[in-house]
């Protein structure tokens, strides 16, 4: 019975949830027609890390096709906190993504030599705006610019209320002409396979890295020099605007990760034995062996992309932190089961990409901090019950198909799309749609 049970709990820990035959469905409509004259000329000016970037190349792909423009392949950004000097043909497949868009929008590498002294104007788009606003004032711009300069690129874009060709058009650009550079598709199928020779793994996107905890003022289980280390960076980083955080509050209201410690707890809870293979998708953990010593004695086999390849196999993505994050990105899509420790840009991408894929699981911790803060104060002795808790709260948030989510009811202002589901986390229903089966009746003789 024993040998049952295990074959039963081995099943469940990794049977992926039902995709309910949703399947893809990005294929614009009959009445679309391939890119009008150009007006002009988009630039853009990402912004963030590297899913942040993602998502705003992708709006701006929407962007071009709303205001005709044609789009030169977007600036990365190399000011951010990780001063990555990474050009976009470093990090995607440009020509791929050229061509993969030449029926939706035009898009060249460069602006033309003849229009570098043209007349630019530099635009911060107002955020999650919708056609009209495009149609209508950006477009006007046209009139009197011939290169407009979109200067950030992050939520410029509604999340809902848009033409479905330009949501499709937004997944399309994502999913499908978005791909990465052909050696960071390589190194990440490398890393991929190596993962899977200890069987299946989980992805674990570990959000405990300085930029985060410094950024979230969230200081829940650091020393006093480790908390004004943090302090320390926030106040000296010019473009984070809140710099005085009360560290209790952020966590009670639920908006820091998980520590490594909560996480094993987590792992445990849910019922995942002690031999899982885990891949730990993220940067330099905070405190590196101080804080990650206890998911270490619970989960050994807690494996990286740096424990996986060679220094040198690494060489040509080290010191570029979008690249490195892409092979990251990369092992946690494929990976058996995706669990974030917080709901950042990396993670809500990678959900997105895995409904996508057909809604593979994904696990999305409730941050459970009552529970985590009586286990680690000796008031709730882990066993039994917690596991109980643990698995019961998460049993319906495992990445099974779902409408995205609208605003929070009450919500108003630029507050009402700021709560509201991003697009990229969910593209249901606008990229997918239920599979048709076809009723053969046969005929007997």
């Amino acid at each position: 019975m024993n040998g049952a049970n295990g074959s039963l709990d081995f099943e469940k820990l990794w049977k992926q949830p039902s995709n309910r035959d949703f399947v893809p469905c990005v294929q614009p409509g009959s009445n679309y027609t391939a890119p009008d004259e150009s007006r002009g000329y988009l630039l853009v000016h990402t912004n963030g890390g590297l899913n942040q970037m993602r998502a705003g190349i992708c709006d701006m792909v929407a962007v071009a096709r709303i205001i005709n423009a044609t789009l030169v392949v977007p600036e990365l950004d190399k000011r951010s906190f990780w001063q990555d000097t990474s050009n976009f043909s470093d990090v995607f497949d440009e020509d791929h993504f050229i061509n993969a868009l030449a029926n939706d929008v035009k898009v060249i590498k460069k602006l033309p030599k003849d229009l570098s002294s043209a007349t630019k104007v530099v635009m911060h788009f107002r955020s999650w705006s919708g056609l009209e606003y495009y149609r209508d004032e950006i477009a006007s711009l046209w009139e009197e610019f011939q290169v407009i300069r979109a200067a950030k690129s992050d939520s410029r874009l509604a999340n809902n209320h848009l033409p479905p060709d330009i949501q499709k058009l937004r997944c399309r650009a994502c999913y499908e002409a978005l791909r990465f550079s052909p050696k960071i598709e390589a190194m990440g199928k490398l890393l991929v396979d190596r993962m899977r020779a200890y069987g299946p793994f989980i992805a674990l996107h570990l959000r405990y890295e300085k930029d985060m905890l410094a950024f979230s003022g969230c200081t829940h289980g650091l020393s006093d020099v480790e908390a004004e280390e943090l302090r320390t960076i926030r106040e000296n980083t010019a473009y984070w605007k809140i710099k005085d955080i009360n560290a209790t509050e952020q966590r009670s209201r639920g908006y820091c990760p998980l520590t490594p410690t909560e996480v094993g707890i987590f792992l445990t809870g849910l019922g995942y034995p002690s031999n899982t293979p885990i891949y730990i998708a993220a940067g330099e953990i905070y405190g590196g062996d101080t804080h990650m010593a206890d998911l270490r004695s619970r989960y050994p086999i807690l494996m990286s992309k740096e424990k996986l390849a060679s220094v040198e196999e690494l060489e040509p993505f080290t010191n570029h932190a979008s690249q490195m994050a892409a092979l990251d990105y990369i092992v946690s899509v494929e990976s058996d089961v995706f669990i974030p420790s917080y709901s950042g840009n990396m993670a809500r991408a990678v959900e997105g990409h895995r409904r996508f894929l057909g809604h593979r699981k994904t696990i999305s911790p409730d941050r459970l901090v009552k529970l985590f803060s009586g286990t680690r104060l000796g008031l709730l002795m882990e066993g039994r019950k917690v596991s109980n808790r643990i698995s019961e709260i998460h049993k319906k948030l495992q990445g099974s198909p779902r409408r995205r989510r609208g605003p929070v009811s009450g919500t108003k202002g630029m507050e009402r799309f700021r709560s509201e589901e991003a697009f990229y986390v969910n593209p249901l229903p606008d990229c997918l749609c239920k599979r048709v089966c076809e009723n053969v009746n046969a005929s007997t003789a």
